[in-house]
């Protein structure tokens, strides 16, 4: 059975993706959508009024053509979740909710470089690992543009919280860092993307590194003597506002209030739970028996080959327990390149980064955090050495970098969502310099991974410290949750929500700093986790019910990633309908031909 395809929402959808990438070439660049390798966002009075009348033109011209369950076209669930995106980008837009943030220019201006270095996103050259001539002078443009970029942005920045503010001078280090040492390196080194670099090149690269580092110093200034001084103490955006997320970005029926109920439900269930069995492992709390966890960890010889060793046994695993069919999106475990490192500390650098989905290496690279080096080319000492590799035991390296992040959860679903029908859960669940390519992605991308942990513990092939650390994730989920809400109902500040953190989810000062300052930023995408976890976990339980003795949990879990990063509620919503009715749950069953198109 197949589906006739909507060309109206089509043709429109494809208005849509032409301006969406328009204006925002670093996204696009992270996407591996090429020709807009050397720009910047355009974030002048008049660039935004431009993307701005762009976003309420396609609102006005969007075909009335409903979502029919369950055998709708893609392209018309497509333009719904565009249609979500555009209400938020305008509510972002009209009340300067982005355009007030400091760290988003900073970060936007840093990874706009970087992504062109990037094994995920960079263009290079045909069987090469090299960047070629038009990717050098791409990273030439950008290097150039930061001085007006940035300018532009000052122009926006009235007053920002301090928590924003320092956040972006943190960016701006991680950004000159780069320039005046990541840069030599990733031209001097033997295995450095600019190592074939000629030397004429070599000079412009030069001397745009000095123009962009003058720019961010600039930026830098002005963040540190002036807007310092103009504190905004308003970190929420508005009970409003997170609801614009939750119904045009997750497209959820349920409140706020009632996501935060369950998420504080669950806190208190999970706590109990694990306080009743600390005593199992031989410790008299929770925290004293997650902390028997760092005890297994590899040694310095054996770090780097725990990483491959345990992805291919998670990986035969999940294949032998038939939990899901395994996509050809080969992986490689390699450290940090060494002219990211100097960087890598202050900036939002992730050690896994969504593939390309438009230019696609043939091998995506997971970038390991390198083991510590001492000065001058010495040892580190034995100490710090064991406290990085306590730090990254056998259960993070497992439970977080395998199954979460390079195994069963975001690169399985990645690569599912690459052959998706869905244009937009193709490119939905890129990360971008700060956040990923549209929020409608978060339950799914984010939901999923989590998903995949408790899988491994409900299949049994978890060692039984490292399940108990599985149920102790679910209050850092649901503290997330429980946060997303007050702070942006006003109900919290910054520093409570950093309290709450360290009291209830045991995150260390800093990282629950971190987290309170991003939440803030980002509306409704601390939720996801938890949310996007239970919604999958209901599915399922439906779906079992509905289908009985032909339920089967592969054939389940393909069908559910087959649509993409889409949001979880919508796939549920379809799913449900076309087990009722006894039709194909498998995305591409039924609309076979869409995956062809392009975003």
């Amino acid at each position: 059975m197949t589906f006739p395809p909507n060309d109206a929402s089509a043709r429109w959808l494809d208005r849509f993706f032409e301006a969406f990438w328009a204006h925002r070439p670093v996204h696009a660049t992270f996407a591996g959508v090429r020709g807009l390798d050397d720009r910047l966002p355009n974030v002048s009075v008049e660039g935004v009024a431009t993307a701005a009348a762009a976003e309420r033109a396609l609102l006005g011209s969007a075909s009335p053509a409903p979502v029919a369950h369950p055998v709708a076209d893609p392209n018309v669930i497509d333009r719904r979740l565009a249609e979500g995106f555009l209400r938020i980008q305008l509510w972002e837009h009209e009340s300067r909710w982005q355009l007030s943030n400091p760290s988003v220019y900073a970060s936007e201006a840093v990874f706009a470089l970087l992504s062109l270095l990037l094994p995920a996103s960079a263009p290079r050259e045909p069987g090469s690992d090299v960047l070629g001539e038009r990717a050098v002078d791409a990273l030439i443009g950008r290097m150039n543009g930061l001085d007006r970029y940035l300018g532009d942005a000052r122009g926006w920045l009235d007053r920002a919280p301090v928590a924003w503010t320092e956040r972006a001078l943190r960016e701006c280090r991680g950004g000159l860092a780069f320039l005046r040492e990541g840069l030599g390196e990733a031209m001097a080194h033997p295995a450095g993307p600019l190592r074939a670099t000629h030397s004429r090149r070599r000079r412009a690269l030069e001397t745009a590194a000095e123009r962009a580092a003058a720019a961010l110093e600039a930026y830098a200034a002005f963040l540190e003597s002036e807007l310092l001084a103009r504190p905004a103490k308003r970190v929420g955006c508005g009970a409003g506002a997170l609801a614009l997320h939750l119904r045009e970005g997750h497209f959820l029926r349920r409140s706020a209030e009632e996501i935060a109920a369950e998420a504080r439900e669950q806190m208190r269930d999970t706590w109990a739970w694990l306080v009743a069995r600390a005593a199992e492992h031989g410790a008299d709390t929770p925290g004293a028996a997650l902390a028997r966890l760092a005890d297994a960890h590899p040694t310095a010889d054996g770090y780097l080959g725990r990483y491959a060793s345990t992805w291919r046994h998670m990986k035969a695993t999940a294949e032998a327990r038939e939990l899901v069919t395994w996509p050809d999106l080969p992986l490689r475990w390699v450290e940090r390149p060494g002219w990211a490192r100097a960087a890598a500390p202050d900036l939002d650098f992730l050690f896994y980064r969504s593939p390309a989905v438009h230019d696609r290496s043939p091998v995506h690279d997971y970038l390991v955090a390198p083991l510590p080096e001492g000065s001058r080319g010495s040892s580190a000492p034995a100490d710090e050495v064991e406290a990085f590799l306590r730090a990254h035991n056998d259960s993070v390296i497992k439970l977080s970098h395998v199954v979460q992040h390079g195994g069963l959860g975001h690169h399985v679903q990645n690569g599912n969502a690459f052959r998706s029908p869905s244009r937009v859960g193709r490119v939905a669940a890129v990360d971008g310099a700060a956040r990923i390519a549209m929020l409608c992605g978060g339950t799914m991308a984010e939901g999923w991974a989590c998903y995949a942990t408790d899988l491994m513990e409900q299949v049994g092939v978890l060692e039984p410290l490292e399940a108990y650390a599985v149920r102790s994730a679910r209050v850092r989920m649901a503290a997330r949750a429980v946060v997303d809400v007050e702070l942006h109902h006003g109900r919290m500040s910054l520093e409570e929500a950093a309290s709450f953190y360290a009291e209830t989810a045991g995150m260390n000062e800093g990282a629950a700093r971190a987290e309170a300052v991003r939440n803030s930023m980002f509306p409704g995408a601390a939720l996801v986790y938890l949310v996007g976890t239970d919604l999958i976990h209901e599915l399922r339980a439906d779906l079992s019910s509905t289908l009985g003795d032909d339920f089967v949990l592969r054939d389940f879990h393909d069908a559910f990633l087959s649509w993409g990063s889409i949001p979880v509620k919508v796939v549920a919503d379809e799913m449900r309908a076309r087990a009722e009715r006894g039709l194909p749950l498998h995305a591409r069953e039924i609309w076979p031909s869409a995956a062809d198109r392009s975003g």
